[in-house]
């Protein structure tokens, strides 16, 4: 394997923590070799820590021209994501994104081109992929144990966050800084899991409340009901105001239903189809019978780690991505249009004029209270 030199844009609390993770050897064949930030605050602190082997760069296109590196993640605000991506495919770089991919689906489809036919390495910081339950999960259904899907539940309340929390930055909970709420912050990862294990609806109706638990602008509690091509229905609820919250998913097949919940995932196997048994029977109260197992997963997830032990892997050729950059439009796009259609009060269909919501999204941020107390 050779050595992958990364660098990495944005080194707040999440960007100095990856590169904290590499400089320290938690990357086997990567090596932190450059990093950038616009605040004075956070190069001082990584040269500090990092010493006079990893560059330090205060700007922008100093980096993507002057810096040694293979790949690059990105880890900046929100709307940035995109455009710093497509600089680093210019420069003949790797690129890792943080998510979310972007806020706005008509700017990660320009990325998603540019990374097309680039021969670079494009990956997304989707690290609840690596949980073994999500894993389990995705095997059982992939396998069609859980047979053609009715209907998925996901309750994901256990976001909580304070007024402190909001406060702590003027960019935070406004459309100008993040470009959403819980659904563009928080949830990215469930919305990924949620179409990485049951694939994309059809359209989507959604009532979403903006600032109903805080003094904030964005939303903060969502839910969402999804059709899907098959005739399966799905709803995704999930809150930054709840306490305690809870977090719970239900994916019900044709032959089964699984639930995550904490450590365990239970899958009840039916004995025979649900569909073909009900066509057969004719006994009033009776059910075709299931089995029932549950699988307990203590160890600790690589998360982070390991999309970037797994991005290094797929630059040396020995790895496929865990989450290829490319499918990162698909939890952005489930964002988008639950935001639509919360805003329009109408369906929306998950095939949505990108125009139409970047223009909605435009007055929102025309109102913005960015510099908020």
């Amino acid at each position: 394997m050779s050595e992958v030199a990364i660098g990495i844009v944005g080194i707040g609390s999440m960007g100095f923590s990856h590169a904290k993770t590499i400089f320290d050897g938690g990357v086997k064949g990567g090596r932190l070799a450059a990093v950038c930030d616009l605040s004075s605050a956070n190069i001082n602190k990584a040269k500090t820590v990092f010493g006079s082997k990893v560059q330090t760069f205060d700007s922008i296109d100093d980096f993507f021209k002057n810096s040694k590196v293979d790949g690059v993640i990105i880890a900046t605000p929100h709307f940035s994501h995109p455009e710093l991506g497509i600089k680093g495919l210019k420069n003949n770089m790797h690129i890792l994104i943080e998510k979310p991919m972007g806020v706005y689906t008509k700017h990660v489809k320009e990325l998603n081109n540019a990374a097309s036919g680039s021969g670079k390495v494009f990956s997304a910081m989707f690290n609840q992929r690596t949980r073994p339950m999500y894993i389990k999960a995705k095997t059982l259904i992939s396998e069609g144990a859980l047979g053609d899907l009715k209907r998925v539940h996901w309750t994901i309340t256990d976001w909580y966050r304070t007024q402190a929390y909001y406060d702590s930055g003027s960019w935070r909970a406004t459309w100008e800084g993040e470009g959403g709420g819980v659904l563009l912050n928080q949830c990215p990862h469930n919305i990924d899991l949620l179409q990485w294990l049951c694939g994309m609806p059809t359209r989507i109706k959604s009532f979403c409340s903006f600032g109903k638990y805080h003094s904030i602008e964005v939303e903060d509690d969502v839910t969402a009901y999804f059709e899907y091509a098959s005739g399966a229905t799905g709803t995704l609820i999930t809150s930054t105001g709840e306490y305690p919250g809870t977090n719970r998913l239900e994916i019900i097949g044709d032959k089964g239903k699984i639930v995550i919940e904490g450590n365990d995932l239970s899958f009840w196997q039916n004995k025979q189809s649900e569909r073909a048994w009900n066509s057969q029977n004719k006994e009033a109260w009776a059910s075709p019978g299931t089995s029932k197992m549950t699988y307990t997963f203590d160890e600790k997830a690589p998360e982070h780690k390991g999309i970037m032990q797994n991005w290094v892997n797929a630059i040396n050729g020995t790895e496929k991505l865990i989450a290829p950059g490319q499918e990162g439009i698909n939890s952005l796009q489930l964002a988008n249009a639950i935001l639509m259609s919360a805003w329009q009060n109408d369906w929306v269909d998950i095939n949505f004029d990108d125009d139409v919501y970047f223009n909605l999204l435009n007055d929102k941020i025309k109102s913005s209270s960015k510099n908020k107390k």
